[in-house]
């Protein structure tokens, strides 16, 4: 069965007025995303070995294989961006009291959990992804990955949250203002109630 894009869960006009553009949408979802989705259909029409399989499994399998870069590339950056278009929402910013508690148990304060989760976007040099995980410790962690890395791939935990800080994600509307897109991402339109259901559901 052939991978598609995902509808999103809110119209693509709905943050006109939260930093992210239609025309955003326009090239990050409407052309980068499916991209990404229209080759790994391509790649897996031509392997019988990796038909059948999930993004998951195909990330994993594909994970540091030279051979497999093309294809854990593109399903990396499906998942990236499935994950992503979750983690946005047009009435996002506001945390809600558990992932709250949980935050200043592990990071000391929202403050500091969020600056520390600036800086991952901010000293990601080129291309990447910032991420809040679950580690298999029970402790929220903030990371980062490059390209198509996921921690999917690296095991490094549960995704909670991502932002995604490749150009084409923020180049539209904040030009190369990388540390404002972060910050409008994180007190703006984080969906930190889909974050909260992550943490939950682990």
């Amino acid at each position: 069965m052939a991978f598609e894009l995902p509808k999103l869960p809110y119209s693509t006009d709905a943050f006109a007025n939260l930093g992210v553009s239609p025309e955003t949408f326009e090239y990050h979802y409407g052309k980068h995303h499916n991209a990404y989705v229209v080759a790994l259909n391509g790649l897996v029409e031509k392997n019988p070995d990796l038909q059948g399989k999930s993004l998951e499994e195909l990330i994993k399998l594909s994970y540091n294989k030279p051979e497999l870069v093309p294809v854990f590339n593109n399903a990396g950056q499906i998942l990236n961006h499935n994950q992503f278009w979750e983690s946005i929402s047009p009435t996002g910013g506001k945390i809600p009291a558990k992932l709250e508690a949980k935050i200043i148990a592990d990071f000391g304060s929202v403050e500091a959990f969020k600056e520390q989760f600036k800086q991952a976007g901010v000293t990601q040099f080129g291309s990447g992804w910032a991420w809040l995980i679950l580690t298999p410790e029970g402790k929220l962690k903030v990371t980062k990955t490059a390209n198509a890395v996921t921690p999917v791939a690296t095991g490094e935990g549960k995704v909670l949250l991502v932002y995604d800080v490749w150009e084409h994600a923020y180049y539209i509307d904040f030009r190369n203002r990388r540390p404002d897109y972060i910050s409008n991402f994180l007190d703006k339109i984080a969906n930190y109630e889909y974050a909260e259901a992550n943490l939950l559901s682990a």
